[in-house]
C-alpha cells in the first residue's frame, strides 16, 4: 500500500489514529493498575500497533499516525484539570517509562528498513 495519498491510504492512517489514541487510555490505565507487568503489556501493545502501522502503510508515515494519536492522549491524560487534579494519576515511574518506552518504539519502528522487492539471505551480505 505504499505510494501517493489515495483515499484508502488516508482512510488506514485515520484508522490508526485512533487506534493509536485507544492504545493510549489503555496502556495509561494498565500501566498504573499493575506496575511491572502493566508497563510490559502497555509497550507491547504500542510495539505491535507501530509495526502494524508499518507494514500496512510500508512507510514510516503508517508508525506517524498511530503515534500523533497515541502521544496527543498521552499529553491530556498528564495535564492538569483546572479543578487542580489529574483526569488519571501521573505520579511514578511507570508513566515515564511508558512514555520513554513508547518514543523508542516508535522510532526503532520507523527507522526499520525490510528487504525491498528481494528476499533476504543469509549465505549472501545486503549491498
Amino acid at each position: 500500500m505504499s505510494g501517493t495519498l489515495n483515499p484508502a491510504r488516508i482512510a488506514a492512517l485515520l484508522g490508526l489514529l485512533v487506534l493509536g489514541a485507544l492504545t493510549a487510555v489503555a496502556g495509561w490505565l494498565v500501566v498504573d493498575l499493575w506496575f511491572p507487568g502493566g508497563l510490559v503489556l502497555a509497550l507491547l501493545a504500542l510495539l505491535g500497533l507501530f509495526l502494524a502501522g508499518r507494514l500496512v502503510i510500508g512507510t514510516g508515515l503508517g508508525v506517524g499516525a498511530p503515534v500523533l494519536g497515541w502521544f496527543l492522549i498521552y499529553v491530556v491524560l498528564g495535564v492538569p484539570r483546572a479543578e487542580g487534579d489529574f483526569l488519571l494519576t501521573s505520579s511514578g515511574t511507570g508513566m515515564y517509562a511508558y512514555l520513554l518506552g513508547g518514543t523508542v518504539l516508535a522510532v526503532i519502528c520507523a527507522t526499520l528498513r525490510g528487504p525491498v522487492g528481494r528476499p533476504v539471505s543469509a549465505g549472501r551480505p545486503g549491498r
